[in-house]
C-alpha cells in the first residue's frame, strides 16, 4: 500500500530538512507532506528543497489544524504522522508500518525517560490513567504525535480533532471509544533543538478538558454516573446525619439525591445521542 508521511511544522528550519532526507531514505518511494503553519523562519523552503511536498497556510492555525491539512491533501492509504522537530526517529516507521497491518492505529509509544522532565512524566502518567480509565483500556501514551493511521478511516474522525497540540489525546480516545483497535510500538525519542512550543499550563488544561469532551462524546456514562452516584451518597450521607441529630429529613438531603438522579437521567440521555455519533462516524463522518 502507498505510504504517506505527513509533518506539521512550524519555524522548524533547522532540523526539516534533514527530516525530510531521513524519511526519503527510509521510503524511496513514499509521499512526503510538510504542512508549513505560516512559519517566519523558511521552514517552507527548506522542506521543498530537501524533498517534500509542502503545504503552506495562509497564518498559523495550530499544530492539530496542520495534521489534518496533511491528511486531507495525502494520496497514500496509510498515513503517518510525525512532528518536525526531530524527535522522532523516521527509523521506527517500518515497524509502525508492520503493526498498522493488523490494527487501525499504530502509536509509538515513547519512553518517558527520554522524551519528558519530571513534572511532564507525571502528567503524562496522569493523563494515561484518566484516559484508561475512560476507554477501559489500557493506553501506553496518549500524547505521542508519531502513529500510523488507515487514512480512509482517520478521515471519518478529523471532525472531533482540535486545531491544537491535543490532537493526538482526541484521536486515541475516539478511536478507542468507537471500537477501533490500536497497537503500541516501544520507540526511543531524540533531543529536539530549540525550545518546546507546547505551553504546559494552558495545553495541559486542554488536555483534561479533551479527555472529559470525549468521554462525554463517546461514554457519557463514564463521566455521568460518578458524578451521579457523588450526590447521592452525599445526599444519603447528610439524610442519616440530620436524622441521627436533628430526627428529621431536611430539604437539602431531597435536593441532593434528586440532582443525582437528574444527572443519571441525563446520563441516559447523552448514552442514546452518542448512538448517533457512532452512525455518524461509520458513515463516513
Amino acid at each position: 500500500m502507498r505510504v504517506s508521511v505527513v509533518i506539521p511544522a512550524y519555524n522548524e528550519a533547522a532540523t526539516i530538512g534533514e527530516l525530510v532526507a531521513e524519511v526519503r531514505r527510509i521510503l524511496p518511494d513514499g509521499e512526503i507532506i510538510v504542512v508549513d503553519d505560516a512559519s517566519r523562519d523558511g521552514t517552507g523552503a527548506a522542506a521543498r528543497h530537501a524533498g517534500a511536498r509542502v503545504i503552506s497556510h495562509p497564518y498559523n492555525i495550530g499544530n492539530g489544524a496542520a495534521v489534518k491539512t496533511g491528511i486531507r491533501a495525502a494520496t497514500g492509504d496509510i498515513v503517518v504522522l510525525m512532528d518536525g522537530d526531530g524527535q522522532h526517529n523516521p527509523a521506527d516507521i517500518p515497524r509502525l508500518l508492520n503493526a498498522i497491518e493488523t490494527s487501525d492505529m499504530a502509536v509509538a509509544a515513547r519512553d518517558p525517560a527520554t522524551h519528558a522532565n519530571i513534572w511532564r512524566r507525571f502528567a503524562n502518567a496522569c493523563y494515561n490513567l484518566l484516559a484508561s480509565y475512560v476507554t477501559q483500556t489500557r493506553i501506553q501514551d496518549l500524547t505521542s504525535g508519531f502513529r500510523a493511521l488507515h487514512r480512509d478511516v482517520a478521515l471519518r474522525y478529523l471532525y472531533l480533532l482540535p486545531n491544537t497540540f491535543s490532537y493526538p489525546t482526541t484521536i486515541t480516545l475516539a478511536y478507542l471509544r468507537s471500537g477501533r483497535s490500536i497497537v503500541y510500538v516501544p520507540a526511543q525519542t531524540r533531543q529536539r533543538r530549540g525550545k518546546s512550543k507546547i505551553r504546559p499550563l494552558h495545553d495541559g488544561i486542554n488536555f483534561l478538558l479533551i479527555i472529559i469532551k470525549i468521554a462525554t462524546l463517546f461514554s457519557p456514562l463514564v463521566v455521568f454516573l460518578p458524578v451521579s452516584f457523588f450526590f447521592f451518597m452525599t445526599g444519603i450521607i447528610y439524610y442519616l446525619y440530620t436524622f441521627i441529630v436533628m430526627h428529621r429529613f431536611t430539604n437539602m438531603s431531597t435536593l441532593l439525591i434528586l440532582t443525582s438522579v437528574l444527572i443519571f437521567l441525563m446520563g441516559l440521555i447523552s448514552e442514546q445521542i452518542t448512538q448517533l455519533r457512532y452512525d455518524r462516524i461509520e458513515n463516513g463522518g
